[in-house]
């Protein structure tokens, strides 16, 4: 399959672009300098690449960056999405697209309405969150209203090597490596509390694969382990495999302005389709990111 993949250069679109080339795929990228903000430019780009699947991952991914710039994240994340699907819809013939958004676009659940399932309604308490929910919302229409068939992808939180350390895992194990580098050290941390569904990006890129070739069209599906784990636990499990004894502090700058106490997912949906499961535990995970920060 010829596979087009935007954010082919970010750290999902990087082991994406891997995983498709070693399964036999044909992965097409979009130039370097083309901005997805350019409707005219993108749509020249796809049309030339004249892709039969888009797995559409370029945007603005972190959560707190968009609490220090809501607009730009709206542009990126949405209003580059519309361009994308608008782009897609004019080749002939017109590709598959997954578009990946986020378990963020769910919000604050109660205990006893989890695991979430995708029938929950939008709930965003972020502005990263509610761009991937308007982004969901052009791919639903653009079924809809135009026969696009666009599979939709809910990803939970996931992690590996090459993350960047302005997320939560590869933030605090490069505090941890830094910490067994000298001895001795004090962590600052933000909210440990916090319960997420973490899986390995390997497991989310064989996700995605599934999804754009058996995905049915206008659905939309979580990508997650079915379990949460305590950020706490995290870092515990970080400072274990390190061999690390280190003083943690909170450090309030970095909390968010509105957190979600628990986030996790249903997979069964995504289960029933395609008998994808997780296949690669926490404790691998964590260890590779340590070693890929102490490299």
């Amino acid at each position: 399959m010829r596979v087009l993949v935007t954010g082919s250069s970010g750290f999902v679109g990087t082991w994406l672009v891997a995983h498709l080339g070693e399964s036999g795929d044909e992965v097409l990228s979009l130039p370097d300098s083309l901005d997805i903000l350019d409707s005219a430019g993108l749509e020249a780009a796809v049309q030339h690449a004249s892709p039969e699947g888009i797995c559409h991952l370029a945007g603005q991914a972190s959560v707190r960056a968009s609490w220090q710039d809501p607009q730009a994240t709206y542009q990126v994340n949405t209003l580059g999405t519309a361009h994308l699907v608008a782009a897609a819809a004019a080749c002939s013939p017109a590709p598959r697209v997954l578009l990946v958004s986020s378990a963020e676009v769910y919000g604050r659940v109660a205990v006893e309405d989890l695991p979430i399932a995708e029938d929950r309604p939008f709930a965003p308490p972020s502005p990263y969150g509610a761009s991937k929910a308007a982004a969901e919302l052009i791919g639903l229409q653009a079924w809809l209203g135009g026969g696009l068939e666009v599979v939709r992808a809910r990803p939970f939180n996931h992690t590996g090597p090459g993350q960047r350390e302005d997320f939560v895992v590869p933030a605090l194990a490069r505090q941890v490596v830094e910490a067994g580098r000298a001895g001795a050290g004090t962590l600052r941390v933000g909210n440990l509390a916090a319960r997420r569904d973490l899986i390995d990006v390997r497991d989310v890129v064989r996700a995605y694969r599934l999804l754009l070739q058996q995905g049915d069209p206008g659905e939309v599906y979580n990508v997650c382990r079915g379990t949460s784990v305590a950020v706490s636990e995290v870092l515990d499990r970080l400072l274990r495999l390190a061999g690390v004894d280190a003083h943690v502090e909170l450090d309030p700058a970095r909390l968010r302005p509105a957190d979600v106490p628990d986030l996790r997912g249903d997979p069964t949906r995504l289960h029933e389709l395609t008998g994808w499961r997780p296949e690669v535990d926490l404790d691998t995970t964590l260890s590779e990111v340590l070693r890929s920060l102490a490299g």
